[in-house]
């Protein structure tokens, strides 16, 4: 019975699928059949009608099909758009991939642990060299995923060391959604007592060997992983300089105290070191032949378009999707691939800003996205933003501290963050940034610049309070008070997500401060062991807001470059 109904679907979906055909041949514009054509296409595809050789050969004809409505009228978007759909099932993975690991695969940290303060100290090996962070709660683990996932805990994810405590890690998912996220961490908490100097100690991490971690479509994460890094314990008695996460003086956010920072390639070759941040998933990789050949073929639709009329929006926009998509099936890890599309796709966008200036905004959050694949992802690009700093008003009292900045970039969108987890100080200053979505990934953030920006309330600022190591902070001269937000909608729980934010926190000085700004600090802040903390420049900086700003960062030392009593 079962078969016979799954023919009877099969035959209903074939009859509907050529009945599109027939109101598509009539009418190329005919956007609602366009629709249609792929919603009956995505069923048929999920139940697998024919299996993959005949998944390839229905997409192929497809294609077919909507380069006639293109060199029919390449203005017309109902084509493009269903381009643009066929794109996604050709590149789409079946199921997440694990891209990115802190620590990274076969790296060695040097650690430290002081029994007065029960804070760990470690060394670690960065695309600029040794740097150093201190952490107070223990020693975070990060796995980074391709999409969102739920199910990450320690069924599916086990982590074995002589060192560890026996009781089960608990994975926290780095998300102001829930409990999916594309970056989960857990804290190896490492008891002192069983540290013994000299000694290297093996920490293995397996992920996926029993299945559980899931992606927001519902596909399994099927690919199991091993990793592995190994801790080389030192003695100490007291806390040495400990770079990023400590604020001893007013640190100094002009460029003055700012120079390039010099590499020794024989000492510390970075593409090397790029390489090991990675997962490798060339075992896991879905690229095919037919993917390439389907992805070159309609990079040569697209350019035979733009011969024809050379200001085709929708031409340069395909265009530099499929080149993106191209660079990406290329082999191998993110790191590891050689971007060889990158510097044209810039420049379609660029175009894109100019010819199509009402969806300009659009285009810029594009650039920006493939601008920071661009710098992150390669060592002559990467080394051109790795800055020194040094000066009396500087960390850890006039030690040199090393800087990743992309300041002045005109960037209004972040990505490719997975491939930024080493960074403890970052500065990305005057820019166009409306949203910092996606820096909560960077979990041993230590200073963080963020002055000259777009930022409108507080609120923009939420994902930070998932970053329990940040100290120093700089959203200096942004428009933060121009812009207040609507505070009603944090008054329930389900609004704050996981947030341990109550009525309480806000309300009881309802009487005497704003309640507005109020609610926007507490959501912005609390929970965070901010030092320093500067807001010159902002419409909201007013003593009232000054006065919260204290209330609900005990730790805080210095505001605005001035001593907190």
């Amino acid at each position: 019975m079962d078969g016979i109904t799954a023919d009877m679907k099969k035959s209903r979906d074939e009859d509907e699928l050529k009945f599109t055909t027939k109101k598509i041949n009539e009418n190329f514009s005919n956007y609602s059949a366009w629709h249609n054509r792929s919603a009956i296409l995505s069923h048929m595809l999920k139940n697998k009608y024919g299996g993959i050789s005949a998944k390839e050969q229905e997409m192929t004809e497809e294609y077919e099909l909507v380069r006639q409505a293109l060199f029919t009228d390449s203005e017309d978007q109902s084509g493009w758009f269903y381009h643009l759909w066929l794109l996604g099932q050709t590149i789409a993975p079946i199921g997440p991939k694990l891209e990115m690991s802190w620590p990274s695969n076969g790296s060695q940290l040097i650690i430290d642990f002081n029994e007065q303060s029960h804070a760990y100290v470690s060394d670690f090996d960065t695309p600029f060299g040794t740097d150093r962070c201190m952490f107070s709660e223990g020693i975070p683990l990060v796995l980074h995923f391709s999409e969102p996932v739920k199910g990450v805990n320690a069924s599916t994810v086990t982590v074995s060391s002589l060192l560890l405590e026996s009781e089960s890690l608990v994975w926290r998912p780095i998300s102001p959604h829930g409990l999916q996220a594309k970056t989960w961490v857990t804290l190896l908490k490492l008891p002192s007592t069983k540290f013994r100097a000299g000694e290297t100690y093996k920490v293995q991490i397996r992920v996926a060997d029993t299945l559980g971690i899931i992606s927001l479509n519902g596909y399994n994460f099927t690919c199991p992983t091993a990793l592995d890094f190994s801790l080389d314990v030192h003695t100490m008695t007291t806390i040495r300089s400990t770079g990023g996460n400590s604020v001893t003086v007013p640190l100094a956010w002009e460029a003055d105290f700012f120079f390039p920072l010099a590499i020794d390639e024989n000492k510390f070759p970075i593409e090397l070191h790029l390489d090991s941040l990675s997962i490798d998933g060339s075992g896991n990789q879905e690229n095919t032949r037919w993917q390439q050949e389907t992805l070159d073929r309609e990079i040569k639709v697209c350019r035979e378009l733009l011969e024809i009329e050379m200001d085709s929006k929708w031409a340069k926009l395909t265009l530099a999707r499929l080149l993106i998509a191209q660079d990406m099936l290329s082999g191998g890890s993110i790191l590891r691939n050689k971007r060889m599309h990158t510097d044209e796709v810039l420049q379609l966008f660029n175009d894109l800003i100019e010819i199509d200036p009402s969806h300009a905004e659009y285009y810029k959050d594009q650039f920006s996205l493939i601008l920071l694949d661009k710098v992150s992802s390669g060592k002559q690009n990467l080394q051109e933003y790795l800055w020194d700093s040094k000066g009396t008003g500087s960390l850890s009292n006039g030690e040199r501290n090393k800087w990743l900045r992309l300041h002045g970039l005109s960037l209004s969108r972040l990505g490719s963050l997975e491939q930024l987890l080493w960074v403890q100080r970052l500065d990305i200053s005057h820019n166009r940034l409306q949203s910092i979505d996606g820096l909560e990934a960077l979990q041993l953030l230590g200073c963080l610049n963020l002055s000259h920006n777009l930022l409108a309330n507080f609120t923009a600022l939420g994902p930070l309070r998932q970053i329990k190591t940040l100290r120093a902070l700089n959203i200096a001269d942004n428009k933060i008070g121009a812009h207040t937000v609507n505070s009603t909608r944090f008054s329930f729980p389900s609004a704050l997500n996981n947030s341990s934010i109550s009525n309480a926190d806000t309300t009881r000085d309802a009487d005497e401060e704003n309640l507005e700004i109020s609610w926007e600090i507490t959501i912005a802040f609390k929970g965070l062991h901010l030092r320093q903390l500067d807001i010159a420049g902002n419409p909201a900086n007013d003593e009232k807001c000054r006065r919260l700003l204290m209330k609900t960062l005990p730790s805080l030392k210095w505001l605005d470059g001035t001593s907190v009593n």
